[in-house]
């Protein structure tokens, strides 16, 4: 589906009567989840001839034309059917109940069914010479699938059970903290504000209680998988996910492994940094001088963005801004709406038009009351045309306020190439949706932005560079190494080179070979870390928003550089500017139609991924820290 989701999480939870214990209710909810989408697989697979009779493509004969004509229809069937998916998935998440898990995993297994069939017959037409629209459209046909199921009976329907049971029993979980239930919502919250070592440890380990559960049927989604991925002809999924970026899967692989190199020595500098405040905070029993750092000290459940724990690691001098950001939202009595409605203005600002009025009266802007729902933002294309939502249970603070910038990314995206044949109805690539909305977002925290619309009186001086470039740096580099280990473990799993028996093993190492980090305790032999991530459960490629983070900034260089902007990056804001507005949309316009690189030459100039712009926006940052370094044990080791 099209629901682009961002990095942050926060679950729902199922609500149920009476006094259950912890053990009970997970295992009620994931009673619920398993008994609906195992009674809508049985009906998907009962009805899954028929439905695949009805959708079936008429057989072309091999040649050009043939081609053109298969295209045709094939475009026409997925219009139709994602627009009816994208509404029962919405009623799914907005109300999460018994029977919308049925209908949606009911019509997963039917989409997935229809994708295979149409991927399959993409692969005739491999060796014909055709336009190259239509080839580009056959080749997208076969990577536009993000699990495939295999090409025989009753194989979607498995498949679209576990995917829907893994995504909701995510969604309900909750886990027992100091003798009261609570959900990932108010661990997120406890976690973020404790400073207390024990507390932080129980809140990690205890959300990944919910997860163990999950590996047997995760383990079988990647068989499943597997098998409908060789059948397109790559060697696995992993192979199949890396060969969406115009270039071969090896290739993309050593790409990542190339920006990375690019920033690694930064990330390196801003790890040693933080893991000496921890130990001037905590001593050495918690957090040694010398190593990784304690993951669960970091101020987020998966340790991704650090940001929570600015307090700690602040500059002994000269550390705290002149503003609050959540409190200037609050004081200018800021509400949920007002905060997406400001999200909007600075797309209105650059030349693009309003949203339209069913996205005020469709979009889930609050969490209901009255029922359990994914909190999880996102971003929604419901009708391929004008019908774009977002969901949210929006807080009015300063990581909602960035959110609210990021999804809209999204939907501005989606309306600027909804004229686009529908196979080209998406990003460039995947990294591309989320960098638009990231790229806004550098704008949308600069104190120049806030100054402009009215929430910062003045803007403050050079004096204040290093701790808003910290707080940056804190979220921006702190998760670049987490944004491309999560699909590296996958890639693993999917390859067959880490086991079900390894899981955790491998997702521990690659937790200390990128990031630096190890858990706050040994990790029971059931334990299942990757599943408490919700992207790992609900199978959502993560190297996109890896690629988002490199992005974003060379966005953020070309667009300054383009209004002529000679001071520092960060203090660059693009509000106002119709030019980079013009710019900007004629990039989004082109949607999928066109291969990446010619995407980013549109905008930026720049045919190729290049980290030095991170470099170039974090550069006085990057020379403080390595002051403050100076003399110490920098680094870890990786074994």
């Amino acid at each position: 589906m099209k629901s682009y989701l961002l990095a942050a999480v926060a679950a729902g939870a199922l609500g149920l009567a009476g006094c259950a214990t912890t053990a009970d209710r997970a295992a009620d909810a994931a009673a619920l989840a398993d008994a609906a989408a195992a009674d809508a697989a049985a009906a998907a697979g009962e009805a899954a001839p028929a439905a695949a009779d009805a959708a079936a493509v008429a057989e072309q004969p091999v040649t050009a034309a043939g081609a053109t004509a298969f295209i045709a229809e094939a475009e026409t069937r997925l219009a139709t059917i994602s627009e009816y998916q994208q509404r029962v998935a919405w009623t799914r998440a907005t109300n999460i109940t018994f029977d919308t898990m049925w209908l949606e995993a009911k019509v997963n297994a039917e989409v997935t069914e229809l994708q295979v069939q149409l991927a399959n017959e993409a692969a005739r037409f491999n060796d014909v010479q055709v336009p190259d629209d239509v080839r580009r459209k056959l080749n997208l046909l076969r990577l536009g699938i993000v699990l495939p199921a295999p090409n025989r009976p009753g194989a979607a329907a498995e498949l679209a059970q576990i995917t829907t049971r893994l995504d909701s029993t995510y969604s309900t979980g909750k886990f027992a903290f100091k003798g009261k239930e609570i959900t990932l919502d108010d661990a997120n919250v406890l976690i973020a504000e404790s400073r207390d070592p024990a507390e932080t440890k129980a809140l990690y380990e205890g959300w990944r209680t919910v997860s163990p559960g999950m590996k047997p049927d995760y383990a079988r989604m990647v068989e499943i998988a597997n098998e409908g991925s060789r059948e397109l002809g790559f060697a696995d999924t992993g192979a199949m996910w890396r060969a969406g970026y115009d270039m071969a899967p090896d290739d993309f692989a050593k790409e990542t492994d190339r920006l990375w190199a690019q920033v690694k020595p930064f990330y390196v500098n801003l790890h040693c940094y933080v893991r000496a405040r921890l130990n001037a905070k905590y001593g050495d029993a918690v957090q040694p001088k010398t190593g990784p750092i304690r993951a669960d000290l970091l101020g987020n459940m998966w340790s991704q963005q650090w940001g929570n724990i600015y307090d700690v690691v602040a500059p002994a001098t000269g550390g705290q801004s002149s503003y609050d950001l959540t409190k200037l939202l609050t004081d200018a009595g800021y509400d949920a709406t007002k905060m997406v409605q400001t999200g909007e203005g600075f797309y209105k600002s650059l030349g693009l038009a309003p949203l339209p009025q069913t996205f005020w009266e469709r979009s889930q802007i609050v969490r209901p009351r009255d029922r359990e729902v994914v909190c999880h933002a996102s971003a929604w294309d419901v009708d391929n045309l004008e019908d774009v939502r977002i969901k949210m249970c929006t807080q009015v603070n300063a990581d909602d306020f960035y959110t609210v910038h990021h999804e809209l990314g999204h939907n501005y995206y989606q309306r600027a190439y909804k004229d686009q044949p529908m196979l080209f109805r998406n990003g460039a690539n995947d990294g591309f949706h989320e960098a638009i909305g990231d790229f806004i977002g550098l704008s949308a925290l600069t104190p120049t932005y806030l100054n402009q619309i009215g929430l910062l009186k003045t803007t403050p001086g050079a004096d204040e560079d290093i701790p808003f470039l910290l707080k940056m740096a804190l979220d921006k580099i702190a998760f670049l190494p987490f944004g491309l280990m999560v699909d590296r473990w996958r890639w693993g799993v999917f390859s067959g080179e880490t086991t079900p028996d390894q899981y955790n093993v491998a997702w521990n190492a690659d937790m200390l070979k990128y990031q630096g980090l190890v858990a706050p305790g040994p990790r029971p032999a059931d334990a299942f870390d990757p599943g408490a991530k919700y992207h790992v459960p609900a199978a959502v490629p993560y190297t996109r928003y890896f690629l988002a983070a490199i992005y974003q900034f060379q966005f953020q260089r070309a667009a300054c550089k383009m209004e002529g902007w000679t001071g520092p990056l960060h203090r660059c804001s693009t509000y106002g500017n119709e030019e980079v507005g013009r710019r900007f949309n004629a990039m989004l316009e082109m949607g999928q139609s066109k291969p990446w690189p010619e995407a980013m030459q549109a905008f930026t100039g720049e045919t190729g991924n290049d980290a030095t712009a991170i470099i170039d926006y974090f550069a006085p940052l990057n020379a403080w820290l390595t002051e403050q370094n100076r003399g110490k044990d920098c680094g870890w080791s990786e074994t």
